[in-house]
């Protein structure tokens, strides 16, 4: 089981509209039973609670559903457990790599990584930008997809 873990600030943006919109093209691509998809925070602000209104209405404007999506904080644990965590900006890769365990922090990437276009997803919670997120996402997350099938061979 290849294991994706999709990280932000305070798991109520960002990084869970990243878990449906991925969780949706990997069962779309028939690879559920292969690939497992989750989402966390760098901060434990938001833990216990459900994604913001605005990534909510973006799932559901493109039909995906938020169901299940709650916020926890980022563990030692999940560096050991999932074999890629993706932050949204150089922030939560900065402090994703400070959390991680010598020698694994080389499986902490920004999403935009597997794209032409290495940089940011800007946070929809000060930009209230939720259209251009969405697209950021779509396109990050279509790149891992990809990536991740060609590694494997899936």
């Amino acid at each position: 089981m290849i294991r994706v873990l999709f990280v932000c600030l305070g798991n109520i943006c960002r990084s869970p509209m990243a878990e449906a919109v991925f969780r949706h093209k990997v069962e779309k691509a028939g690879l559920g039973d292969k690939i497992f998809v989750d989402s966390a925070g760098t901060s434990n602000w938001e833990e216990g609670k459900g994604a913001h209104q605005g990534t909510v209405a973006k799932l559901q404007e493109h039909g995906l559903s938020s169901e299940g999506l709650i916020s926890r904080p980022l563990t030692v644990e999940d560096f050991i457990l999932y074999d890629y965590l993706l932050g949204m900006d150089k922030q939560n890769l900065a402090d994703m790599q400070k959390l991680a365990p010598t020698g694994l922090e080389k499986k902490c990437q920004r999403l935009l990584s597997y794209t032409k276009e290495e940089r940011d997803i800007a946070d929809p919670w000060y930009t209230h930008n939720f259209d251009q997120t969405y697209k950021d996402i779509d396109k990050g997350t279509d790149a891992l997809l990809a990536f991740i099938k060609e590694k494997y061979g899936l």
